[in-house]
């Protein structure tokens, strides 16, 4: 996974890849608003007990944790952002999968579908 130099240094907070922040802004164009953040945040749910949630949001709440990438926000709230810290978003492309990734540090193990982890 190429990470874009900005986000190396970031330890704290969640990653976005190069590949990642250009299919957000390009999802962000087709929309039409610069208004919007990517929020990335931890519900409870899915097989392995929590399941993570990527949307697109114009709120802002007390205690978000704001990472920029380029011209593409990230917003985590500060519930979720302990479980998130560290964790990599990356968008692949290929004949048998699109869409995108989690590589969470913080995950002592995950379901076989891959969108819930514990």
């Amino acid at each position: 996974m190429s990470v874009s130099d900005e986000t190396t240094t970031v330890s704290d907070g969640i990653l976005l890849s190069d590949a990642a922040a250009e299919k957000v802004k390009a999802l962000l164009d087709q929309e039409g608003r610069d208004d919007l953040a990517l929020r990335v945040a931890v519900q409870p749910g899915g097989c392995s007990g929590l399941r993570y949630q990527l949307f697109f949001d114009e709120r802002s709440l007390d205690g978000d944790v704001v990472k920029e990438f380029g011209s593409v926000k990230v917003v985590t709230d500060r519930m979720s952002a302990p479980y998130l810290g560290g964790a990599s978003i990356d968008f692949v492309d290929t004949i048998e999968k699109q869409g995108f990734t989690i590589d969470n540090p913080n995950a002592t193990g995950s379901c076989a579908c891959g969108d819930s982890f514990s």
